[in-house]
């Protein structure tokens, strides 16, 4: 098998991956997996897709991610890793669509406007 790369995005984070076939290694940013997401909440978010398709130890994989926070992080990673489960076996797609891993959460930080304190927030109103 050859080496498939597919790309995700979850608020401002990018997360670019390349998988192949293998012991089930996962490095992030050149980093151990478990060094580099040492929350068990984002390890867990990461492996969803392998574990839904039950490939959990039959793929290696690389990751280079950059931006937004360790949850916007890995929930990108996890959306380039559905999308490349889907391009090596079409008949992972139901499943994987089923979790809702195949879905782009486009969801942004709303920008502050001026005049208010954030991006709805207005400022207190003093009558006097």
């Amino acid at each position: 098998m050859e080496v498939i790369n597919t790309i995700g995005r979850r608020k401002t984070a990018v997360a670019r991956i390349y998988i192949q076939a293998g012991a089930g290694e996962i490095t992030v940013n050149k980093k151990e997996f478990a060094d580099y997401f040492p929350s068990e909440v984002d390890r867990i978010i990461v492996q969803q897709p392998l574990a839904t398709v039950g490939e959990t130890s039959n793929y290696d994989i690389k990751v280079n991610v950059m931006g937004g926070g360790s949850s916007g992080q890995a929930e990108a990673i996890r959306l380039a890793i559905a999308r490349a489960l889907c391009q090596i076996n079409p008949e992972h797609r139901p499943a994987l669509k089923a979790e809702g891993f195949l879905t782009r959460d486009s969801r942004m930080v709303e920008r502050k406007k001026y005049g208010h304190r954030k991006a709805r927030r207005k400022f207190q109103f003093s009558k006097r």
